[in-house]
Protein backbone atom coordinates (compact mmCIF):
# COMPACT_ATOMS: atom_id res chain seq x y z
CA UNK A 1 0.00 0.00 0.00
CA UNK A 2 1.18 3.10 -1.02
CA UNK A 3 0.54 6.65 0.21
CA UNK A 4 0.76 9.48 -1.55
CA UNK A 5 1.61 12.88 0.22
CA UNK A 6 0.55 16.31 -0.91
CA UNK A 7 2.88 19.00 0.00
CA UNK A 8 0.85 22.33 0.06
CA UNK A 9 2.71 24.33 2.78
CA UNK A 10 1.80 25.81 6.20
CA UNK A 11 3.83 25.65 9.17
CA UNK A 12 5.05 22.28 8.89
CA UNK A 13 7.48 24.07 6.32
CA UNK A 14 8.36 27.43 7.07
CA UNK A 15 11.52 28.75 7.90
CA UNK A 16 12.53 31.39 10.78
CA UNK A 17 14.89 33.92 9.21
CA UNK A 18 16.71 35.25 12.45
CA UNK A 19 17.78 38.55 11.45
CA UNK A 20 14.22 39.75 10.01
CA UNK A 21 12.26 37.18 12.57
CA UNK A 22 9.82 36.48 9.20
CA UNK A 23 8.93 33.00 8.63
CA UNK A 24 9.29 32.01 5.09
CA UNK A 25 9.16 28.93 2.42
CA UNK A 26 12.37 27.32 1.40
CA UNK A 27 12.20 23.51 0.73
CA UNK A 28 9.54 20.81 2.56
CA UNK A 29 10.63 19.08 5.28
CA UNK A 30 8.60 16.28 4.69
CA UNK A 31 11.55 13.50 3.54
CA UNK A 32 14.00 14.59 6.77
CA UNK A 33 10.81 14.37 8.66
CA UNK A 34 10.15 10.46 7.45
CA UNK A 35 13.60 9.85 7.76
CA UNK A 36 14.42 11.08 11.48
CA UNK A 37 10.55 9.59 11.95
CA UNK A 38 12.02 6.04 11.15
CA UNK A 39 8.87 5.68 8.60
CA UNK A 40 8.89 2.29 6.97
CA UNK A 41 5.33 3.57 4.83
CA UNK A 42 5.47 3.56 1.20
CA UNK A 43 4.93 7.14 -0.07
CA UNK A 44 5.05 9.30 -2.94
CA UNK A 45 5.57 12.97 -1.66
CA UNK A 46 5.03 15.66 -4.10
CA UNK A 47 4.95 19.36 -3.38
CA UNK A 48 1.89 20.81 -4.87
CA UNK A 49 2.49 24.73 -3.56
CA UNK A 50 4.14 26.28 -0.67
CA UNK A 51 1.74 28.89 1.11
CA UNK A 52 0.61 29.79 4.51
CA UNK A 53 -3.02 28.47 4.85
CA UNK A 54 -4.24 31.88 4.94
CA UNK A 55 -2.84 33.14 1.82
CA UNK A 56 -4.47 29.69 0.06
CA UNK A 57 -7.30 30.46 -2.06
CA UNK A 58 -10.11 28.47 -3.56
CA UNK A 59 -8.25 28.13 -7.16
CA UNK A 60 -5.35 26.22 -4.73
CA UNK A 61 -7.97 23.44 -3.40
CA UNK A 62 -9.02 22.95 -6.66
CA UNK A 63 -5.83 22.17 -7.49
CA UNK A 64 -5.47 20.18 -4.42
CA UNK A 65 -9.33 18.30 -5.03
CA UNK A 66 -8.00 17.70 -8.88
CA UNK A 67 -4.72 15.87 -7.51
CA UNK A 68 -6.04 13.57 -4.72
CA UNK A 69 -9.05 12.25 -7.81
CA UNK A 70 -6.39 11.53 -10.07
CA UNK A 71 -3.48 10.28 -8.45
CA UNK A 72 -3.08 6.46 -8.46
CA UNK A 73 -2.97 6.25 -4.60
CA UNK A 74 -5.85 5.65 -2.60
CA UNK A 75 -4.78 6.72 0.94
CA UNK A 76 -3.75 10.56 0.70
CA UNK A 77 -1.74 12.46 3.39
CA UNK A 78 -2.31 16.26 3.04
CA UNK A 79 0.35 18.95 4.56
CA UNK A 80 -1.83 22.15 5.07
CA UNK A 81 -1.66 24.97 7.68
CA UNK A 82 -4.23 24.86 10.50
CA UNK A 83 -5.94 28.09 9.96
CA UNK A 84 -7.67 27.25 7.24
CA UNK A 85 -7.44 23.40 7.34
CA UNK A 86 -11.39 22.99 7.85
CA UNK A 87 -12.16 24.63 4.79
CA UNK A 88 -9.72 22.81 2.57
CA UNK A 89 -11.30 19.71 4.81
CA UNK A 90 -14.60 20.62 3.87
CA UNK A 91 -13.81 21.06 0.05
CA UNK A 92 -12.42 17.76 -0.05
CA UNK A 93 -15.36 16.11 1.54
CA UNK A 94 -17.93 17.86 -0.85
CA UNK A 95 -16.44 16.69 -3.40
CA UNK A 96 -16.89 12.85 -2.68
CA UNK A 97 -13.52 11.58 -4.01
CA UNK A 98 -13.61 7.97 -2.87
CA UNK A 99 -10.31 7.83 -1.11
CA UNK A 100 -9.17 7.62 2.33
CA UNK A 101 -7.76 11.62 2.19
CA UNK A 102 -6.25 13.03 6.18
CA UNK A 103 -4.97 16.54 6.58
CA UNK A 104 -2.67 17.52 8.88
CA UNK A 105 -0.17 20.23 10.22
CA UNK A 106 1.61 21.64 12.99
CA UNK A 107 1.35 24.49 15.51
CA UNK A 108 5.21 25.03 15.44
CA UNK A 109 7.49 24.80 12.66
CA UNK A 110 9.20 21.56 12.30
CA UNK A 111 12.32 23.77 12.38
CA UNK A 112 12.19 24.94 15.65
CA UNK A 113 12.39 21.34 17.31
CA UNK A 114 9.75 21.72 19.35
CA UNK A 115 7.18 21.01 17.34
CA UNK A 116 4.52 19.12 17.25
CA UNK A 117 4.63 18.57 13.40
CA UNK A 118 6.57 15.05 13.31
CA UNK A 119 3.76 13.58 15.69
CA UNK A 120 0.61 14.64 13.59
CA UNK A 121 2.76 13.56 10.35
CA UNK A 122 3.46 10.07 11.97
CA UNK A 123 -0.96 10.00 13.14
CA UNK A 124 -1.63 11.32 9.66
CA UNK A 125 0.35 8.46 8.32
CA UNK A 126 -1.12 5.87 10.41
CA UNK A 127 -4.99 6.99 10.02
CA UNK A 128 -4.53 7.20 6.50
CA UNK A 129 -3.63 3.17 6.89
CA UNK A 130 -7.08 2.32 8.77
CA UNK A 131 -9.50 4.65 8.16
CA UNK A 132 -12.26 4.18 5.81
CA UNK A 133 -12.49 6.35 2.70
CA UNK A 134 -13.61 10.12 3.38
CA UNK A 135 -11.60 12.99 4.20
CA UNK A 136 -10.09 13.53 8.13
CA UNK A 137 -7.79 15.84 9.77
CA UNK A 138 -5.34 14.39 12.23
CA UNK A 139 -3.73 16.88 14.96
CA UNK A 140 -2.92 16.54 18.32
CA UNK A 141 -2.93 12.57 18.24
CA UNK A 142 -7.19 12.09 17.42
CA UNK A 143 -9.03 12.27 13.46
CA UNK A 144 -11.96 13.89 13.00
CA UNK A 145 -14.52 13.52 9.94
CA UNK A 146 -13.27 16.49 7.56
CA UNK A 147 -16.94 18.07 7.27
CA UNK A 148 -16.80 18.26 11.46
CA UNK A 149 -13.73 19.95 12.69
CA UNK A 150 -12.82 23.30 13.96
CA UNK A 151 -9.51 25.01 15.37
CA UNK A 152 -9.99 26.40 18.69
CA UNK A 153 -8.09 29.87 18.22
CA UNK A 154 -8.23 29.87 21.91
CA UNK A 155 -6.13 26.70 22.41
CA UNK A 156 -5.02 25.97 19.48
CA UNK A 157 -6.38 22.58 19.99
CA UNK A 158 -8.92 21.05 16.81
CA UNK A 159 -12.50 19.60 18.12
CA UNK A 160 -15.57 18.84 16.65
CA UNK A 161 -18.09 21.04 15.91
CA UNK A 162 -20.55 19.92 18.22
CA UNK A 163 -17.93 20.06 20.76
Amino acid sequence: MSIRIFITGGTFDKEYNELTGELFFQDSHIREMLRKGRSHVDVQVRTLMMVDSLSLDDDDRETLRKNCARCPEERIVVTHGTDTMEATARHLAAAGISKTIVLTGAMVPYTFGSSDGLFNLGSALAYAQVLPPGVYVAMNGRWFDGDNVRKDRKTGAFETLDG
